[in-house]
């Protein structure tokens, strides 16, 4: 369906392709490939991260300072012990570590928030290291004393997907080296409800003129999985689907996949401020230590 067009050949709209755009697709269908580096989307992408109003893509400030002040103080992390900061997008987290002594190395798949955060890092006299890559391909070995992957940046990917990334980050992490994620739950997409509906707009999020967009929500209860798509229709008739899929957890699930990958699961919160954990909540926050 991608790049494919809502005008048939005779100038009207292609009812067929309408049809064919509300099916349900099978799980972890890509969409648009590598949108987040579009250089339309990843401006506004970048925007989002560092408004200081919403917690759209980035949470806030005083929540990320509260998440970096639980992580040291819970880990007892020391001056000079060195940190993996996967998915840092515009670095909001790494500055913070960089602050307090830690050597961070932050990795993301987005041009424009790498360079940002670069420029930040080097604004502010901090000896972070950038790298512009996918933590799918990671390839660094027993050099990190903590990982992290914030903000539920683990969900997106499909099951062979978070196996890759969980050999990578062992690999990644000295012995006894600490993993920390948070998941999203079932709860969470409860709450959120399921897409349906649509909006015209002149200059958007994902495109730069003006563009009809269909969103619709996809649920897949018997896997814990669920999908958020945007279909985008540009005035000549361009489709582009964008698909943000989650996989979700409880206490079990993210425990056992972690088990299975060499991991100890130490302790479940119900956020990364150290909120014990109770079944039921939006979130969880995992620490697991390399085994």
């Amino acid at each position: 369906m991608k790049n494919s067009s809502l005008i048939a050949p005779h100038g009207f709209l292609n009812f067929e392709t309408l049809i064919k755009l509300q099916q349900k697709p099978e799980p972890f269908t890509p969409g648009e490939p590598l949108f987040w580096n579009d250089p339309h989307i990843s401006l506004q992408m970048l925007a989002t991260h560092l408004n200081p109003n919403t917690d759209l893509a980035s949470r806030k400030q005083e929540t990320i300072a509260q998440i970096v002040h639980w992580l040291v103080d819970y880990l007892q992390l020391k001056i000079g012990q060195s940190v993996l900061d996967l998915g840092c997008g515009p670095g909001l987290y790494a500055t913070r570590l960089a602050q307090q002594g830690l050597q961070v190395t932050g990795e993301d798949y987005s041009r424009t928030s790498i360079d940002y955060a670069t420029q930040t890092a080097q604004q502010l006299g901090l000896p972070i290291t950038y790298r512009y890559q996918n933590y799918l391909t990671i390839e660094d070995r027993e050099q990190y004393d903590l990982a992290l992957l914030i903000y539920g940046d683990y969900c997106p990917l499909s099951a062979e997907q978070r196996s890759q990334l969980l050999q990578n980050v062992k690999r990644a992490l000295k012995p006894g080296g600490h993993f920390v994620l948070d998941v999203t739950t079932r709860e969470l997409r409860r709450k959120h409800g399921q897409k349906n509906g649509w909006y015209a707009d002149k200059d958007g999020f994902w495109k730069a003129g003006p563009h009809l967009v269909l969103e619709q929500g996809f649920d897949y209860p018997e896997q814990s999985i669920y999908l958020d798509q945007s279909i985008v229709i540009e005035p000549d008739g361009k489709i582009s689907i964008y698909n943000n899929w989650f996989q979700d957890f409880d206490g079990d699930s993210i425990t056992r996949e972690l088990t299975r990958a060499g991991f100890r699961v130490d302790s479940l919160w119900n956020d990364l401020q150290g909120t014990p954990y109770t079944a039921g909540s939006d979130w969880i926050g995992v620490v697991a230590q390399k085994l």
